[in-house]
Order: C-alpha cells, then sequence, then structure tokens
C-alpha cells in the first residue's frame, strides 16, 4: 500500500474498514471521483444504481432494519442532497442506523455562486443524529469514524457526511485509514441500567394487579426478544406492540396481545390498554399514535418506562420508574433479579386475557375476510398472505391502506423485525424501494411489498431497478383509485366532504409489465389466492394489482373511524 491516497479511495477504504458491503444511490457530476474509486479499487462493497436518491435511502433505511449494520445510500450535490432528506429522517425517528453521503461543491468555489450550491450541513442538521460537510481531505477517514460511532451507540439513528469535489483529489496519509470492529453493527457499546432501577421497576410491576408491557421498536433494534418471551411467560403478563414494535414476541405467542393504539389496534386490543393499572413502556415512547392520541394510560395509572434514550423518560407521562439502558440488558437484569429472588410462578392471567380479546376480534375479521365482496375487501386480501406467505417472509408496507389491515390482523409467526414500515414520517413510495434493501439484506427471505396505488405512483420508476437486480420480490397494490387514508378522515371528519383525493384508475399490472415484472390484476376474490400463490412462487420480481374497497366505505382498524 503507497503512503497515501486520494480522498475519494480514502471514502472507499473508510467505508470498507467499517463492514459496508452495499452502497445505494445515483450517479452526479460532484460524484465523478468517488464512483472512479469504487470502479478502480478493490474491494468487497457493490454499489446498486437506483432511479431517486429518496429511494437509495429508502433501501439503505430497510437494509439496516433486517441486519443490523449501518445502510449507506449516497447522492450528488444540489437535487441529490434534497432528494435523500426523506429517508434519513425516517431512519434517524425511528432510530435506524443509516449514512447518506452526499458530494458537494469544491471547497475552494465556496461563495462564488457555483451550480448546486447549498449549505448542506444546515439541511441535514434537524434530520440526523450527527452530521457535518468535510472540508479536508486528512479529515475523511476521522469524520468517518466519528460518523459510524454516533449511528451505532445509544439511540441508533442516521448521520450525514457530504464531500467536496475537490477534496475527494487531495493525498490522504494511508495510515489514518482504521475502523473500530465494534461499529460495523449496532447497538454498538451497549449500556446496562442501574441495578436499583431494575429492582424498583419490578416491584413496581409485581405489585399490579393488571400490569400491561408495550413495546416500541427498541426491542427488536437492541435484540431482547428471548429476554421479553421469558419476562413474559413467566409472570404471564400480556405484551402489547405498537406497529414498530410487532416483532417483540411472535404474534402468535399467548402473551401477545397484538397492536394497541389508534393505527392497527382494535377496540378489543384497546380494552387492555384501557384496562391496565400499570404501563411498562419498553422502547417506546409513549406517543400519540400507540395512546390513541394520550387517551391511555389515562391520568393517575402508574407507569414504568424503559428506554436506551433518557430524553423520552417521563417525557409524555408521569412515570413511576424509569430504566436507562440497553433493553436487551435490561430485560436480562430483569429476568436474572426474578432468578435471584426465586420468583416465576407469579401469574398475571395474561395468556387468558388475551385469548378472550382475539377471540373476539379474530372473529369480526373473519366474517369480512371470508367475503366474496367486489370490490375485494383488504381482511380477503390480508387472510390469503397469512395462508400463503412462508413463515420466514420479511413484508414491508408503505404507512397507507395495507398497513392498519397487516398490523391488525396478519400475525406474525416469527420474532425479530419480518414487518417493516416507515412509521416516523409516513412517507408514500416507501415500501416499493425499502423491499429492494431488504431483499440485499435478507435474500434468503421472500419479500412482499405492500402498499396504495397512490403510493404506487410516487416511485414505481425503481421497477427498472428491481428488474436490473433480478430481486424475486412480490409487490402487491391496494387499489382504489385514491389517497384513501385521507378519504377516510374526509368521510369521519368532514361530513363525507371529499376535496382533491381521487386520481385516474391505473392498471399497475400493466406498467409493472413494462418495466419487465410479471404481473396480474385481480377483480375476482376466487382467483386471488391462486395468483398470489404464482406470483409468490415465481423467481424474480412480481407484481399483484388488486382492485379493493376503498377505505372511506371500510371497516378499516384505525379507532377514530370505527367509533
Amino acid at each position: 500500500m503507497s503512503n497515501s491516497m486520494t480522498g475519494a479511495q480514502a471514502m472507499v477504504r473508510s467505508l470498507e474498514a467499517h463492514g459496508v458491503r452495499h452502497i445505494f444511490g445515483l450517479c452526479g457530476d460532484t460524484t465523478l471521483p468517488f464512483y472512479d474509486a469504487m470502479l478502480q479499487l478493490d474491494h468487497p462493497i457493490s454499489h446498486v444504481l437506483t432511479r431517486d436518491e429518496r429511494s437509495a435511502t429508502y433501501m439503505a433505511d430497510a437494509y439496516s432494519r433486517v441486519t443490523g449494520r449501518v445502510g449507506v445510500c449516497e447522492g450528488p450535490s444540489g437535487g441529490g442532497a434534497t432528494y435523500i432528506l426523506p429517508g434519513l429522517i425516517e431512519a434517524s425517528e425511528s432510530s435506524y442506523a443509516v449514512l447518506g453521503i452526499t458530494t458537494d461543491v469544491s471547497v475552494a468555489s465556496y461563495g462564488r455562486y457555483p451550480l448546486t450550491e447549498v449549505d448542506q450541513e444546515a439541511l441535514m442538521r434537524p434530520l440526523t443524529k450527527w452530521n457535518t460537510v468535510i472540508k479536508r481531505a486528512d479529515h475523511i477517514p476521522r469524520m468517518v469514524r466519528q460518523a459510524f460511532r454516533a449511528m451505532t451507540t445509544g439511540r441508533s439513528g442516521a448521520a450525514h457526511l457530504g464531500l467536496p469535489y475537490d477534496i475527494q483529489y487531495d493525498d490522504v496519509p494511508a495510515d489514518d485509514v482504521w475502523a473500530d470492529p465494534q461499529l460495523a453493527s449496532y447497538p454498538a457499546y451497549r449500556t446496562g441500567p442501574e441495578q436499583g432501577a431494575v429492582e424498583a421497576a419490578l416491584d413496581a410491576i409485581l405489585s399490579a394487579k393488571s400490569p400491561l408491557i408495550v413495546c416500541g421498536g427498541g426491542v427488536v433494534i437492541s435484540g431482547g426478544m428471548e429476554e421479553l418471551d421469558r419476562l413474559a411467560t413467566r409472570l404471564d403478563i400480556t405484551v402489547a406492540t405498537s406497529i414498530s414494535g410487532q416483532g417483540s414476541l411472535a404474534e402468535t405467542h399467548p402473551n401477545c396481545l397484538g397492536v394497541v393504539g389508534s393505527n392497527g389496534g382494535t377496540d378489543e386490543t384497546w380494552e387492555a390498554m384501557a384496562n391496565a393499572d400499570l404501563v411498562v413502556f419498553m422502547g417506546c415512547r409513549a406517543g400519540s399514535t400507540t395512546t390513541s392520541r394520550w387517551e391511555a394510560p389515562k391520568p393517575g395509572t402508574r407507569v414504568v418506562h424503559c428506554d436506551v434514550d433518557p430524553m423520552v423518560i417521563g417525557a409524555v407521562l408521569p412515570t413511576e420508574v424509569g430504566v436507562v439502558g440497553d433493553l436487551r440488558m435490561t430485560l436480562a437484569a430483569m429476568n436474572a433479579e426474578l432468578d435471584r429472588r426465586g420468583q416465576g410462578a407469579d401469574t398475571f392471567g395474561g395468556a387468558a386475557a388475551i385469548a378472550d380479546i382475539h377471540k373476539r376480534k379474530f372473529d369480526k375479521f373473519r366474517a369480512l375476510a371470508q367475503s366474496d365482496a367486489t370490490p375485494i375487501k383488504p381482511e380477503r386480501v390480508i387472510a390469503t398472505l397469512q395462508a400463503v406467505l412462508p413463515e420466514d417472509a420479511t413484508v414491508v408496507s408503505d404507512p397507507g391502506t395495507s398497513c392498519p389491515y397487516f398490523s391488525s390482523y396478519y400475525q406474525l409467526p416469527k420474532p425479530g423485525r419480518h414487518f417493516i414500515t416507515n412509521r416516523a414520517h409516513g412517507a408514500l413510495g416507501y415500501a416499493l424501494s425499502a423491499s429492494l434493501g431488504a431483499w440485499f439484506g435478507r435474500p434468503t427471505s421472500k419479500v412482499v411489498g405492500l402498499m396504495g396505488d397512490g403510493s404506487f405512483g410516487f416511485t414505481c420508476g425503481e421497477l427498472e431497478t428491481v428488474t436490473r437486480c433480478r430481486a424475486p420480490i412480490t409487490y402487491i397494490v391496494f387499489s382504489n383509485a385514491n389517497f384513501g387514508w385521507i378519504k377516510a378522515s374526509q368521510h369521519d371528519d368532514c361530513g363525507a366532504r371529499y376535496y382533491n383525493v381521487d386520481f385516474n384508475r391505473v392498471d399497475q399490472a400493466a406498467v409493472a409489465a413494462a418495466y419487465g415484472v410479471k404481473s396480474w390484476r385481480v377483480e375476482d376474490p376466487a382467483k386471488l389466492e391462486g395468483v398470489l400463490r404464482e406470483a409468490i412462487a415465481h423467481d424474480g420480481p412480481t407484481l399483484v394489482d388488486i382492485v379493493c374497497q376503498p377505505l372511506e366505505e371500510a371497516k378499516a382498524p384505525v379507532r377514530r373511524w370505527m367509533g
């Protein structure tokens, strides 16, 4: 190895040293030296060319969610930097480690009105956990290290590095390119809870009559699923989740209630939230959705809050006990303390209460899921997916029509991150691209992308990327020719006064076919299962366009529409 390399080469080598194996991105003028370095150096990183920088970031986001490694995306200055924003804010708010690299105009041209100049550091500051525009080539290795340290420690999140054009050509000492192997995956450098806090939390839980654990995304991010299973089983305690928390337990587990709250929750699951005398928020921020706009826990309900981020403890609700630490370590410490006390036969009757709630909830669901009505009811689509998908499938959904139905009624048979949706900022167009990132991260799993036809219109150009990568993803479009969530809200909140929510019916199957995707359009419910089985079995990208009952006419599991 020579004693120096260019800034662009140092960036490639620094990413390689941190264990990066995939980069999703889109070329631009300011990126030329970076791409040239990726071409000419011998390294194990594969670059996936996307058709939109938003999509590149969504791919990096889903890749990070399924692998527990940093997802990396890149784009050029100007428009590239602005298009990459949506995915970075989603990853940061959802606590996933995603690195956005945007190349930039030359440092030497700052203030001289060069084309595509924008203050990238100011642009990215509110959206990321850590961010800088690098001003000198010899700073590149240390700034990459700092970005990885920020993304993977504490509450994980997104970082941004700006890489100006001219410093990509400047010299960097080769011996400064190194990495801490701990930072190749996350959570890195876990910190555990105070012993006294764990004891106090258990004392509170064991003194309650009907406690409820509510899990957010933190349990899966920390890999605390086995410890949670042990705790829930030994205490026979009810475990509910937010949508982001799905997978904290297998949803077939006798102690898993399922999703609670205003989206994906039902009146039946809400009973557990409304009737709890103590709620343990576990890696969950107690935000508007999980609490149904803070309807419950009611004032006076006792609260125990466990989270890796001390800023969320007591931020929303008065908290009796706060436990700050990595959730896997916190749950392990709780189990160890119960072992020490010789406790484990205490029973809160969670499984019996859940069995009763599930019977009532799923009886209603089955009545709709078995309907032969047209347009096809979304419940029928979910029931059919439950019948045909393999146990280890990875399902990615946009936050629109498909999300509440899937979150409420599909029962994930395995713990872990097998359902992905962008709950923090809810941008449409996520699932089509994110599915490809999930497939790169977990190529042996059947990946399925769910979306409405409104979402399909945002990023359908990425179907070209999917076909070029030969990814055997199955896309399912819930087609109702409107922005369904808003139309349903106008139905309930505005006395069914609809304004600017409908668009022309598009043949999504024909659009997909033009990109080289094997596709079907289904209007007859009797044909749905056969088509889905064929699509899932096909060794290549597929799309099934299902003409569905519109949300404003449906019984979607969204609490404010069910009243």
